[in-house]
């Protein structure tokens, strides 16, 4: 189930459920996805992989492109990156290193070696202005308070290109029913969600200048995903 229409930041239209703020802090953030890296792949294959290669495939990799993948967990999209991009420049960043280590074996098996991983914060990046082509970040920002929002993507924007492509995957604020379970166990024990919550995040994106391009809901498992594609 999918749908192209843009919506609100956490205040939602009258009518629509606000999203909830963060209640992890992003000190306790890295700890957490420790304790997650041996299981994370069945929870991302069960509940998050349709609106993962849908991002995929809306990011058009190209051999020789410069690629960044901010929180790139256990490699399951970056896998696919260096796959697609063996001539290009691939950086994949995370601030867990259990979830680097099992990123690293996930890409063990590629003949490619034009990767880097490498721990590191999305609120202050290492990597030059301008150096990227493409930047994907897959469920983070579900993770970040919103008034922290805006840091993460002032350096978004510093080092894409221009005309560069931003693809975003976050939980979001679930429309369909059922999907309030998630909501009910955050609002219970962040840490049983991963720290995750739902949010919509188009109308940030164009007030720091982002043209927005489409925004398309998923559902997978009651597990509600938005998939995002904004051009710098």
């Amino acid at each position: 189930m999918k749908e192209s229409i843009l919506l609100t930041g956490p205040d939602a239209p009258s009518g629509e459920r606000k999203a909830l703020d963060a209640r992890i802090s992003q000190k306790e953030v890295a700890g957490v996805y420790d304790a997650l890296a041996p299981m994370y792949n069945l929870w991302g294959r069960l509940t998050e992989s349709r609106a993962r290669e849908r991002a995929i495939e809306l990011a058009e990799v190209r051999d020789g492109q410069d690629v960044l993948e901010v929180a790139v967990g256990t490699g399951l999209a970056f896998y696919e990156i260096v796959k697609r991009n063996p001539n290009g420049g691939n950086v994949g960043v995370d601030l867990s290193e259990g979830m680097l280590s099992k990123a690293r074996k996930e890409l063990s098996g590629l003949k490619s070696s034009s990767y880097e991983l490498k721990t590191g914060s999305a609120f202050q990046l290492e990597e030059k202005d301008a150096s990227f082509d493409l930047l994907m970040n897959n469920y983070m920002f579900d993770l970040i308070a919103f008034e922290e929002m805006d840091a993460v993507l002032h350096e978004f924007k510093r080092v894409l290109r221009k005309g560069g492509k931003l693809v975003l995957v976050n939980m979001t604020v679930g429309e369909k029913f059922g999907t309030d379970i998630y909501t009910r166990i955050y609002q219970i024990s962040p840490k049983l969600m991963g720290g995750c919550r739902g949010i919509r995040l188009a109308e940030k994106l164009k007030v720091h200048g982002f043209n927005v391009k489409l925004r398309e809901y998923y559902q997978q498992l009651l597990f509600p995903s938005e998939v995002i594609l904004a051009i710098k």
